[in-house]
């Protein structure tokens, strides 16, 4: 990740840059396939489109498509094959490998010894698959154990997962428990024969697991085997689609994606269209507050918005009204009373931050040029980043990637944009953060500039949420910007070139 957020930093100029203005490219660029692979999972980052209403709940759970088969039958391979024909955002690839149970000392001594059965509904933890993929089809964010297949035992860090349009849960006991099931919407078997599945097992557990072929055959008899009858192939009846010969059944993953698009399709929403439609001709939220319009706010607010305005000078009186923001938002924080003592041994009735830590969130990429006016004021602030772009063609954010700190969930949250127009980028970031179990009342969405249609949006679907800025203006036209507005500020900050359809919302990102 931390080579991710490298390369995503050499994307934006210095303030101080001579360089020419550069072209922006679309949140579709074709030029590198949406491909990410890693050792454990396949997902695509081409961007993840709205998962939720303009109530700001889940519209739509996530598909979750279950594969299950005997040992070595070529399910991984199936779902890796199922994923690259999708060719949709954000699908997960989950191994039911991944959750085997701690073994006791006396258990990793039969394992070390090839005595431990692996392949019996007892060695798998299905309380944590259930909880898992439960939070997974509603959204969540969760974490999932990493397995040592050479140690048979679980490694001390886990991975973090989030967010899917389709989830494919692949494992040997795929269908073996009841709860399980009613997780799945689409039911998979793949069957492949038996001495297949051996020769695959005697060459993955010797080459991968580093295992003698003494013992891998020793415990395919003594477990493998027995388990397959007993347990797993009985399971087929269960299975909406049978798959004879796994991989090389190109007509059977030909038919299941066609399915599964048909499935996606009916799901779909437009979450711009229908903030532009409701919540207006209401009073603004008390959750709103906004900074006092005195003559030094209105006048930095007169230099900003003149379109004549040198690119330095915007910059300049930018940071300037960023640092009032920041320091009023930092006064609606929750405070307690405490008492020091001063040099002259006296006490002193002050006031102390009440909450655990304070974390920034930017909305990349204008959000990132408040983040020095919060570290100056907010020392040792963690900060992270989600970056949203609008798609040309459907006009709906997506969210491209994210970088939240551990632990986010205990903080008060400042997230930041410099222009909130319709409010479809502030309310995606908000739903990410309420994924990754942040309180709703620890979020303080701060922009130095919002339509009173961004301010319902955000005040009607997230009612708890402090939303904080320096100006509202009351109108955004059909393309989306705000009247009379600011022009887009990541452009005029950075001095890129913007689009001719732009929206106040996001910035795509300039590369």
């Amino acid at each position: 990740s931390n080579s991710s957020a490298e390369s995503l930093d050499r994307l934006y100029p210095a303030v101080g840059s001579t360089k020419p203005p550069r072209k922006r490219t679309t949140s579709q660029c074709k030029s590198e396939p949406p491909l990410l692979r890693t050792s454990k999972r396949t997902i695509y980052t081409a961007g993840r489109p709205p998962w939720y209403n303009e109530h700001g709940t889940q519209s739509k759970e996530a598909f979750v498509i279950g594969l299950g088969g005997g040992s070595a039958s070529g399910k991984t391979t199936v779902a890796t094959m199922i994923i690259e024909a999708l060719d949709v955002p954000w699908v997960v690839l989950l191994s039911m490998d991944s959750f085997y149970k701690v073994l006791t000392k006396q258990q990793q001594e039969q394992a070390a010894s090839n005595d431990f059965n692996f392949d019996h509904p007892d060695a798998f933890d299905f309380d944590l698959i259930i909880a898992t993929l439960k939070k997974l089809k509603q959204g969540k964010s969760v974490k999932i154990p990493i397995y040592d297949f050479t140690t048979h035992s679980r490694k001390k860090e886990w991975k973090t997962l989030y967010g899917a349009n389709v989830i494919i849960f692949e494992g040997i006991m795929a269908f073996a428990d009841k709860e399980l099931l009613k997780l799945l919407d689409l039911k998979i078997f793949v069957d492949t024969d038996s001495d297949i599945r051996l020769v695959r097992r005697l060459r993955r557990d010797i080459s991968e697991r580093g295992r003698d072929i003494e013992g891998v055959i020793k415990q395919y008899n003594k477990f493998v085997k027995p388990a397959f009858d007993q347990y797993i192939q009985p399971t087929m009846r269960l299975a909406d689609i049978v798959v004879p010969r796994g991989s090389g059944n190109t007509v059977a993953i030909d038919l299941i994606v066609q399915h599964v698009h048909s499935q996606l399709e009916e799901r779909e929403l437009s979450v711009r269209a229908a903030l532009a439609s409701a919540h207006q001709c209401h009073p603004l939220p008390q959750t709103l507050s906004v900074l006092k319009s005195t003559p030094q706010v209105r006048g930095m607010h007169t230099i900003i918005r003149n379109k004549e305005t040198s690119r330095d000078e915007f910059i300049f009186y930018s940071k300037r009204l960023m640092r009032l923001l920041i320091e009023h938002a930092l006064s609606l924080l929750p405070f307690q009373s405490c008492t020091v003592q001063t040099p002259q041994e006296q006490d002193y009735e002050g006031r102390t931050y009440s909450g655990k830590q304070i974390t920034g969130v930017s909305i990349l990429r204008a959000g990132e040029t408040m983040e020095p006016a919060l570290r100056a004021v907010c020392k040792d602030v963690r900060i992270g980043t989600i970056l949203i772009q609008t798609n040309c063609n459907t006009g709906e954010p997506e969210l491209h990637y994210l970088r939240l700190p551990k632990d986010i969930s205990e903080d008060h949250v400042i997230l930041m944009d410099c222009t909130v127009s319709t409010g479809a980028a502030a309310m995606m970031a908000v739903r990410v953060l309420l994924d990754h179990d942040v309180p709703e009342d620890k979020i303080f969405l701060l922009s130095l500039l919002m339509a009173e249609m961004g301010v319902h949006s955000v005040a009607y679907a997230f009612p708890r949420v402090k939303i904080i800025t320096t100006a509202v203006d009351k109108k955004v036209n059909d393309l989306f910007r705000i009247i009379p507005g600011i022009g887009n500020f990541g452009d005029r900050y950075f001095g890129t070139d913007a689009p001719p359809d732009w929206s106040d919302d996001e910035d795509a990102l300039s590369t």
